[in-house]
């Protein structure tokens, strides 16, 4: 008695509780693909919408009448076992209903992928090269190029070093530094490649995402209707800091991303060492310099920051084999490599006094 009087009050408390946190929970995530502000997402969209409708057609046919069957066809009902081993027709039936569904739907699939590999007619090309753990973007028509990281907030809120939480950052994890600026109502063809290990770069808004593999070049193309900022992330496991390496797109208008390359042709290049060290190299040495060993030592106290420095140039230009160090001479020009150097020679107690100049990371290339 005592069992059944439990049984009962608790399912009459949690009834409610869980309708109430089913509303919350329905009310803050989204469970269905996003709709996207490009022609090809909407398509995408939209065969997802016909395949799931399908798909809980025959679900409730199919499960409808194994329900039924089961009711009616019961041992307690007395029914008893058709004694037969197949029929040729229901064969039939079942494996030819499928097959016209199937290609049925295949046909406006196949058209949809077919549109997603028509990347000529561009006018603007971006090149998107992944690296541990950040972005680079190359206008290849206009001659810009810059990285995007995970902005400072997130990575001092994330690495304890900020007296900020992340409910206090609504972007939290999720902004960065520079982001990808494009123009909207423009044909722009993506491509994708990664400097060391596979990357994936998805903006879901886009409606598809490439994967980024080093040695190969795979492409695709957008086209952004409506100006705003959309979000992505990084949707391969590339190392420990995967979770780290945001996508921020911003559309603008055609007028607005004039001028925004006006602005980035005219802007100084960064020579402050102690924001670029935050920005390349923080992520796996700490922005204390004490790394996380073993897989990332400390530079502060180090034989590499305090020795000699021509092993300290060689190490940043052409990274380490076998290790996370990755070569930053392809990345980076002699003045950010030189701030960077002279940063990490002179913090943390090291003291060295060196002063690297741009010259000195020529000589060393």
């Amino acid at each position: 008695m005592f069992v059944k009087k439990l049984r009962n009050f608790i399912r009459g408390a949690s009834i409610p509780a869980l309708l109430l946190w089913a509303g919350s929970a329905f009310a803050e995530y989204g469970l269905n693909l996003t709709r996207g502000v490009t022609p090809i997402s909407r398509e995408v969209y939209d065969l997802h919408m016909i395949i799931l409708y399908v798909v809980t057609v025959i679900g409730i046919a199919v499960f409808g009448v194994m329900i039924w069957s089961i009711f009616h066809h019961r041992k307690s009902k007395g029914a008893v076992a058709a004694q037969f081993h197949h029929s040729t027709a229901a064969e039939i039936t079942w494996t030819i209903i499928p097959i016209i569904i199937l290609v049925v739907l295949a046909i406006p699939a196949t058209k949809t992928l077919i549109k997603m590999e028509e990347t000529g007619d561009a006018e603007i090309t971006l090149k998107v090269t992944g690296y541990q753990w950040k972005w680079k973007y190359d206008y290849l028509e206009d001659d810009i190029s810059f990285f995007s990281s995970l902005d400072e907030r997130s990575n001092s809120i994330r690495k304890g070093e900020s007296e900020e939480s992340p409910e206090d950052y609504e972007n939290y994890l999720l902004e960065v530094d520079n982001p990808v600026v494009l123009p909207i109502n423009t044909k722009v063809r993506i491509l994708t490649t990664a400097a060391d290990v596979i990357h994936a770069w998805w903006v879901p808004a886009l409606g598809w995402k490439r994967d980024a593999i080093p040695g190969f070049i795979n492409d695709n193309w957008t086209y952004i209707e409506e100006p705003g900022i959309y979000r992505g992330q990084c949707a391969e496991l590339c190392g420990r800091d995967h979770g780290f390496m945001p996508i921020v797109l911003n559309a603008v208008t055609k007028e607005e991303y004039e001028a925004w390359k006006i602005e980035m042709k005219n802007k100084p290049a960064e020579i402050d060492g102690e924001k670029l060290y935050a920005t390349h190299c923080s992520a796996c040495h700490q922005s204390n310099g004490q790394g996380l060993p073993p897989a990332f030592p400390a530079l502060a106290g180090s034989p590499i920051a305090t020795g000699p420095l021509a092993e300290h140039l060689d190490i940043v230009l052409k990274g380490k084999a076998g290790t996370a160090m990755l070569a930053y001479g392809p990345q980076l020009s002699n003045e950010e490599l030189a701030a960077i150097i002279t940063y990490e020679r002179n913090a943390w107690g090291n003291d060295t006094g060196d002063e690297i100049t741009a010259d000195d990371v020529q000589a060393a290339r």
